[in-house]
């Protein structure tokens, strides 16, 4: 249920001036959605861009995906609530995954000519896995971009004071203009300028708050040394898994294996911008370049976190056990710019979180009209019709999925950390389908029918794991397991893998595979290993390589998680 605004409810004191940068936002967002539509003449100008753009646009725009909502808000509440922990959702939970995906996954997705990732799924395992993964998939964008929708129509909340249902029907208004107008393009590049927006809004809030309490030694200075909150292992108090081994244990395999290359190689929302490439080394080369400034964010959304901790009344009240009103964790960054920004600034910081959350949101509704048009409508209701009947049927999709995602943010109203909601979420969906998709690359012999009956047993077991912990699903949760937070979402996601495995391998053991010559392209050891590499490539500088660039990354990310271990 939508909790409508209290007149206590903290507001943001934005100007005349503040207002006129957010306007200007706007316009140039809506621009970039009209000029767009005038290049789309195809299905897949509408859903992949007609495969023409190059890497560092695909490359922001991959990362700019996933900066949305939950990565400011989620990951600033995470900072509040559990300190320097949340970095493991950068440093373990994506770097690695994703230079994984430019190397290893994106030859296969994009020497393929598939147009999703449930498209995959077919023509490896046939229908019956895809129909799992497609609707699984859609459904989940659905719930995640209520998440983007409910804290976008938080800030228009906190700027105008409208009601919480109103503010929800206006944000999503903003984000439909661009995106059913323009497609994906309209998304990526917008994307692509509101990563530089987003940039440019959290970095100066970031040196602002740094310097009010006194740079990186006044923050030592203020937490207390018993506490764990400055140091990333063994992350208890994040995992909410008292012993520390098993913290350890639940941080590595649940979200640096199982969630992060769950979601990293196989969640289309990412996939799509790398798949509307011009090239397959452009493809390889857009996760890479997006895993640089992803090992970078921690520094502009959990340090402002951990600050606003320490200087904002609020929170701190909140942190003690004091109570804290209506201001959940959800709120820091929002009351950091409260505290600490002048007009002027606080109209770009706050075009910067709106560009956050329009990123995440757009994403998931390009990437659900996709898999709904041609994966769902097409495969198994309206077949062999005209191409342009398929654009419309994806417009239609999303103003239809917006609709729904406006219900869909009732539910994300009631979590006051949103991260414990998205990786219960990520648990169900996205693990599962990498521990089928995984083995079935790997394995010629895994069957068809081991494909849907593997994925529905490791959505199950996760579903089982969440209802048995403590709060992974609110009041719904029974509290038989000593699991809690974020803890039983690293625990559902390691059971849907493993139960999914082991379903897979037994089911495969009595039903018949595919015949070896349908899985060439799809399946590692029958694939001619010339065709998963770009034959252009040898005569790229290094710079362009994606092994080269993945291997700086790869010593990049270590150093960082061995200085701030």
């Amino acid at each position: 249920m939508l909790h409508a605004a209290t007149d206590d409810t903290f507001r943001l004191d934005a100007d005349f001036f503040d207002f006129t940068i957010i306007a200007i936002y706007f316009a140039v967002v809506i621009g970039i959605g009209v000029i767009a539509r005038r290049q789309i003449s195809t299905s897949l100008d509408f859903f992949l861009s007609g495969r023409s753009l190059p890497a560092w646009v695909t490359g922001l725009a991959f990362i700019s995906a996933n900066l949305g909502a939950v990565e400011i808000m989620g990951m600033s509440a995470n900072g509040a609530e559990f300190g320097m922990a949340t970095v493991h959702y950068f440093w373990i939970g994506a770097v690695p995954a994703m230079l994984f995906l430019g190397i290893v996954m994106m030859p296969f997705y994009y020497g393929s000519g598939v147009r999703s990732v449930p498209e995959f799924m077919r023509r490896r395992f046939g229908t019956g896995a895809h129909l799992v993964n497609a609707i699984s998939f859609a459904v989940a964008q659905l719930l995640i971009a209520g998440i983007n929708l409910y804290l976008l129509a938080t800030i228009v909340n906190r700027l105008l004071g409208w009601p919480t249902l109103v503010s929800l029907v206006i944000a999503a208004a903003i984000v439909l203009s661009y995106t059913a107008l323009g497609g994906l393009s309209a998304a990526i590049y917008n994307e692509v300028l509101q990563f530089f927006v987003i940039v440019a809004a959290l970095l100066p809030l970031t040196i602002i708050a740094l310097h009010k309490v006194g740079g990186w030694e006044g923050i030592q200075d203020k937490i207390k040394p018993s506490d764990d909150q400055l140091s990333s292992w063994p992350g208890t108090e994040l995992t909410g898994i008292a012993d520390p081994v098993l913290s350890v244990i639940g941080i590595v395999f649940g979200l640096g294996f199982v969630l992060s290359f769950g979601y990293w190689t196989t969640n289309f929302v990412e996939v799509q911008r790398a798949m509307a490439s011009d090239s397959l080394s452009s493809a390889r080369r857009a996760p890479i370049i997006g895993a640089f400034p992803k090992m970078f964010i921690p520094f502009i959304v959990i340090i402002p976190g951990i600050i606003a901790a320490i200087i904002v009344p609020e929170l701190a009240a909140l942190k003690a056990g004091e109570g804290a009103g209506d201001v959940k964790y959800n709120d820091a960054i929002l009351l950091l710019m409260r505290d600490l920004l002048p007009n002027g600034m606080l109209g770009v910081a706050i075009a910067g979180l709106l560009a956050s959350f329009m990123a995440g949101m757009a994403a998931n509704i390009s990437a659900f009209n996709t898999v709904f048009s041609y994966d769902i409508w097409q495969q198994y209701v309206v077949k062999e019709r005209e191409d342009s009947y398929y654009t419309r049927i994806g417009r239609i999709a999303t103003v239809a999925a917006t609709f729904i995602a406006i219900g869909t943010a009732g539910i994300a109203s009631n979590y006051s950390n949103l991260m414990n909601y998205l990786q219960t979420l990520f648990g169900f969906f996205n693990a599962p389908l990498f521990a089928t998709f995984i083995l079935g690359m790997l394995w010629k012999r895994m069957s068809a029918t081991a494909g849907w009956t593997g994925l529905v047993s490791g959505t199950l077991a996760a579903i089982v794991v969440a209802l048995l912990s403590e709060d992974a699903l609110g009041s719904a949760s029974l509290g038989v397991l000593n699991l809690k937070g974020q803890g039983a979402s690293f625990v559902a996601a390691g059971a849907a893998f493993v139960v999914d495995i082991l379903v897979s391998v037994i089911v495969t053991m009595f039903t018949g595979p595919r015949d070896e010559k349908d899985l060439e392209g799809l399946v590692y050891s029958l694939t001619p290993k010339e065709s998963l590499v770009d034959p252009d490539e040898m005569h790229l500088p290094w710079w362009q390589s994606p092994p080269k660039l993945a291997g700086i990354g790869l010593v990049m990310v270590i150093i960082l998680n061995i200085i701030f271990r």
